[in-house]
């Protein structure tokens, strides 16, 4: 018969005193009365089913069933001692492997994600770039990074941070097409267009003043990064998020416009199974991300 959680400490008392044959001196140690242990030993051969002891006045001696079951216990206590030790130790330095799920625009956050590994070498990051909507329970992630509020209750969730949005083209597609002069004239230019893979319509560029119909689709991928360098080679104009693109801004590859005219954000968040514990690792993954990810990002 399996023995259940609250009789470890039974197993406990029954060692000690098969390994001192007294419930006498078995009492002194673990702080008990004699009789206390006799029960607890009665209730566990109750439960088994067993004489694990024949007493006599002065002594016990362990029956063969008891004897076998001895190795056991030991094995058990064992197991339950290096399970405690490996959990204590985690707990000073989170390691293992981290299961997350990120959408594709996730490998634009790969210089966040090295500096993690850096901070953090003892995990190791098993890392699924993809749009789709997954089941984070059933499909054994430990945690998944999307856009958008939450709508699972059997998960937790923490905001990384929000990104805004910006219009941007190459050099050499201004040098080519002009420079617009005025967000009513990308009407009028070569636009490239981001579609949401889970329902097929196209992200909006939240302009001001201009209607998403009235932009013209010049190219429409279903994943930021084939924007990020159409836009870089000179095919077109896109909006695409501030941390996709901050770095190409800073040093000339792509230029801004209009920066006050696109009213468009997007969220990030971090979603992980809803737990009483928190695993060591997830914590400083999900502590590390919040506070790293988007602390560059210009705020108002």
């Amino acid at each position: 018969m399996p023995i259940p959680m609250d009789s470890l400490g039974a197993l406990n008392v029954f060692v000690q005193a098969a390994e001192t044959r007294s419930f006498t001196v078995t009492g002194r140690q673990l702080g008990v009365s004699p009789s206390a242990v006799g029960k607890a030993v009665a209730r566990l051969e109750d439960r088994l089913g067993v004489r694990l002891f024949h007493r006599s006045t002065r002594a016990i001696t362990l029956t063969p069933e008891g004897q076998m079951f001895l190795e056991r216990c030991r094995r058990v206590l064992s197991e339950m001692a290096a399970a405690e030790a490996e959990l204590a130790q985690t707990r000073t330095r989170p390691a293992g492997q981290l299961r997350v799920s990120l959408p594709r625009v996730g490998m634009l956050m790969m210089p966040t994600l090295s500096a993690f590994m850096r901070a953090w070498p003892e995990i190791a990051l098993d890392l699924d770039f993809s749009d789709r909507l997954v089941d984070v329970i059933e499909e054994g992630f430990d945690a998944v990074i999307r856009t958008g509020a939450p709508t699972d209750s059997r998960l937790m969730t923490r905001r990384l941070g929000t990104s805004r949005f910006r219009i941007v083209g190459a050099p050499a597609y201004f040098e080519r097409h002009g420079m617009p002069r005025s967000v009513s004239e990308l009407t009028r230019h070569r636009c490239l267009h981001h579609r949401y893979p889970s329902t097929g319509k196209l992200e909006p560029w939240h302009i001001d003043g201009v209607p998403d119909s009235a932009l013209p689709r010049t190219a429409i991928t279903s994943a930021i990064e084939p924007l990020l360098d159409m836009a870089e080679y000179g095919h077109g104009i896109a909006c695409l998020p501030d941390f996709a693109v901050r770095t190409h801004c800073a040093d000339g590859r792509l230029v801004a416009l209009f920066d006050t005219a696109v009213t468009g954000t997007a969220e990030f968040r971090i979603y992980w199974p809803s737990s009483r514990h928190m695993s060591p690792k997830l914590r400083v993954f999900v502590d590390f991300m919040a506070g790293t990810l988007f602390a560059d990002e210009p705020k108002g």
